[in-house]
């Protein structure tokens, strides 16, 4: 049994030690927010906070988290009031599919925590998740616009 705190809520898992952190919180908690994308940490739709920091969560073996704070796109939002990233998401219209948006936010959300008032330059070295629709220019739009909220 494996302990981990995840969005602030400490539970006991039963999965062997070295099973994916996306596949525990997507299969065994059933949070599906965090999404599959490549499963080999290039694309960022699994990005998730570890301890705040976003990291990949398909790379990460769940029992390197166990003691650590692990936050979800589902524990973003404080009892349903969105953050300012994910106001901005809903002001500017950001996602088209969507399915990579979640770990957009949560890359972004660390960004902004890290350089409150990022350039265009730290976007692009921050940011390096994949949207195969592309929203770029969307994302940095709303980057812009959460951090001036």
């Amino acid at each position: 049994m494996l302990r981990l705190t995840i969005n602030g809520t400490s539970q006991e898992i039963d999965v062997e030690p070295d099973t994916p952190l996306l596949w525990v919180i997507r299969d065994t908690i059933g949070m599906t927010g965090t999404k599959y994308g490549c499963g080999i940490a290039q694309c960022g739709a699994c990005t998730v906070h570890i301890d705040g920091v976003a990291t990949r969560s398909c790379a990460v073996l769940v029992g390197d988290v166990a003691g650590k704070k692990v936050t979800t796109i589902e524990g973003l939002a404080d009892n349903g009031v969105l953050t300012k990233v994910q106001q901005a998401w809903v002001d500017l219209d950001v996602p088209q599919c969507g399915y990579c948006q979640s770990g957009m936010i949560m890359a972004v959300s660390a960004l902004l925590r890290e350089k409150p008032k990022p350039t265009d330059a730290d976007i692009d070295s921050a940011i390096t998740n994949i949207c195969r629709c592309g929203t770029f220019q969307q994302v940095r739009a709303a980057i812009h616009a959460a951090a001036g909220a």
